[in-house]
């Protein structure tokens, strides 16, 4: 959602200066800057970006995978019956899908065991590994849960069943028994496996064991599974992940998997490519929704399906699920959103909210939404029974929620997480000292950022670059996601020519600067403000598919009023006035002395200054500084 003018800080990126060696990779200055500001300072890092290397033998990077493909291979061979004992996300659906395909090709009789949400919680429990147990089944395969399954896996010991766990939460200090384990964190230092998520472990291990078998059956679709797994996962992109996704996406169209079909047909995408973003935002949610309000039996069986007629029922059924939790993420947030607004500005630094009607399967998306909206951290409660509830908590980045939670832990019954989202259990008499703890946090942190969210533009552009060469170029840098997301770029001093809100509060921009014309979007905008009729915009750029065309559009991020002809610039606790005069830069200081510089055109960055010292690092620094603030540098 576009943060308010009101609520934001713009932190402008320091000028750089284009190597002309980067410029070899055929991409223009506001990409090559881009990747500058992301640490890509040399033609050999971006030629790894733009085609990353093969992945190397996955034997010589995962000590116990000779040990689980035995196993397996063994299994396939006696057509053994097993278990997949996946999770019921995205990941741990398309992970236990995965290998229950490959396994089924491959001669063994593999079932899914996925925990129920609301009954089991996340992740093997001894129950399930009674009941398996009970019915015959003597080895079972974890996907994307299973290193913190301690007293299931002793259990599964004690009832002679062979257990291989392949996951990618954190280690415990002290493994528990197991036959076998892949983990990222079992690899050598810096490999390029180290940021797979579950779907890209069980991949590892269905490669493998299937060269094993001299089969190369079914390894077309386990990599179909393992885009959908590891986007939706929002598993870092680099490494082999980013080999395996730019060699996978491009198959996804025709892919030979009837359920994949069929979910493209019901997503409305069946006639447009299917790349990272209509992953993550079309095909993605379909299947969550199934793991947060259904059965997840419900996607294994529509991911191993043979049969095009069952595909369509079950993805139907997957579009069901997904509009009632679309329905439900609604509701929930506007009542949130009514019980923010209605403490005005008594509203706390840390929002936890509880309502015992709300939906466990949800309140995490919805808890993500008012973080985008009220720029704060968020915890939104459900009833779990017996007094207890359980909370799904969001923040916006530079508020550690692992850290937080860590800090409350003696209030908490359970607890987990990473630095941007987590989740907790509590008594419902410890929330109010709860609630304290965390507002204090959440109180110091919003006084060291001032109190507003910051917007971090990487390069500017001038709306009439934004073209379709431009497009093609940013197109080499996907797949974007996590660890490479698309470039945030910036615009200055662009002309409102019509604006209109759409349904949904969503709002729709025409932006001209100069001879140029572009739309923008901006969603979940909601009203509220005032536009000045000239700003600048920070966006990042899509491709609009509507009815059969294709139009270039600015997702909008934060947009600003502009500066005008002057502005103020802070920098080494001096201020100065920045104005332009033609292509020049004039600049003067407290006591009225002007500066006055022009682009270097012989050089990349560099200026003409009326300055004595010219060339001297600081003055050349101001001027790129007040270039950059003006829209005038890269």
């Amino acid at each position: 959602m576009l943060s308010q003018p009101s609520e934001q800080r713009w932190q402008l990126p320091a000028p750089v200066q284009i190597n002309s060696e980067l410029r070899s990779s055929g991409l223009s200055d506001p990409l090559l800057a881009a990747l500058q500001r992301r640490g890509y300072q040399d033609p050999e890092a971006i030629a790894v970006l733009l085609e990353p290397p093969d992945a190397p033998d996955a034997r010589r990077h995962f000590p116990d995978l000779g040990k689980a493909v035995q196993r397996l291979r063994q299994a396939c061979k006696d057509h053994e019956r097993l278990a997949i004992c996946g999770d019921y996300d995205a990941d741990g659906m398309t992970s236990t899908a995965l290998l229950v395909g490959v396994l089924r090709l491959l001669g063994a009789q593999p079932q899914a065991a996925i925990p129920s949400r609301q009954e089991d919680g996340y992740g093997l429990n001894s129950g399930m590994v009674e009941r398996l147990a009970a019915d015959g089944i003597r080895l079972l395969v974890t996907v994307d849960n299973g290193v913190a399954a301690r007293e299931a896996l002793l259990r599964a010991k004690e009832l002679q069943v062979d257990v291989i766990v392949t996951d990618h939460h954190t280690l415990p200090e002290e493994l528990p028994p197991l036959l076998a384990l892949l983990h990222p964190a079992c690899t050598p230092e810096r490999s390029p496996y180290r940021g797979l998520a579950g779907v890209g472990l069980a991949y590892v291990l269905a490669i493998a064991l299937a060269r094993n078998c001299r089969s190369e059956q079914g390894l077309a679709m386990a990599r179909d599974l393992f885009c959908i797994g590891t986007i939706a996962d929002m598993a870092p992109l680099q490494g082999v992940n980013r080999r395996w996704l730019m060699d996978g996406l491009p198959a996804l169209k025709r892919s030979g998997l009837v359920g994949l079909q069929a979910l493209q047909q019901v997503a409305g995408i069946d006639d447009a490519p299917v790349d990272a973003t209509a992953v993550g935002f079309q095909i993605a949610p379909r299947i969550n929704a199934v793991g947060r309000l259904g059965d997840p039996q419900l996607v294994v069986d529509l991911l191993t399906t043979n049969d095009r007629e069952e595909a369509l029922e079950l993805a139907r059924q997957c579009e069901q699920l997904n509009r009632q939790r679309r329905d439900l993420c609604d509701a929930i947030e506007a009542e949130a959103r009514a019980l923010v607004e209605a403490d005005g500005e008594q509203r706390s630094p840390f929002l936890l909210l509880a309502q015992s009607h709300w939906h466990h399967g949800v309140i995490g998306i919805v808890a993500a939404r008012l973080v985008d909206h009220f720029g704060l951290p968020v915890a939104l409660l459900a009833a779990e029974g017996e007094g207890r509830l359980r909370a799904s908590v969001r923040a916006p980045r530079g508020f550690a929620v692992d850290t937080a939670l860590q800090a409350c832990s003696d209030l908490l019954e359970r607890y987990g997480g990473h630095p941007a989202a987590g989740g907790f259990t509590v008594r419902a008499e410890q929330l109010t000292a709860l609630h304290e703890r965390l507002n204090q946090r959440a109180r110091s942190w919003l006084e060291e950022q001032g109190g507003v969210r910051l917007v971090e533009p990487e390069a500017l552009v001038n709306l009439e670059q934004l073209t379709s060469s431009f497009w093609r170029e940013l197109q080499k840098l996907e797949p974007f996601g996590s660890g490479h997301p698309a470039p945030l770029f910036w615009s200055s001093r662009c002309c409102i020519s019509q604006q209109r809100l759409l349904r949904g509060g969503h709002l729709q921009l025409t932006l001209r600067q100069g001879e140029a014309t572009m739309r923008a979007i901006a969603w979940r905008w909601g009203g509220g403000e005032t536009l000045p009729k000239e700003v600048d915009v920070a966006f990042q750029l899509r491709l609009n598919r509507w009815n059969g065309t294709e139009q270039l559009q600015l997702e909008l991020a934060a947009l600003r009023a502009s500066s005008g002809d002057t502005l103020l610039l802070e920098r080494s606790n001096r201020h100065y006035w920045v104005s332009r005069d033609g292509d020049a830069l004039v600049i003067r200081n407290a006591a009225g002395d002007e500066l006055r510089g022009q682009p270097d055109l012989a050089t990349s960055g560099g200026f003409h200054s009326n300055h004595p010292d010219n060339d001297h690092p600081y003055v050349q620094a101001l001027l790129q500084d007040a270039a950059m603030a003006m829209g005038l540098a890269a």
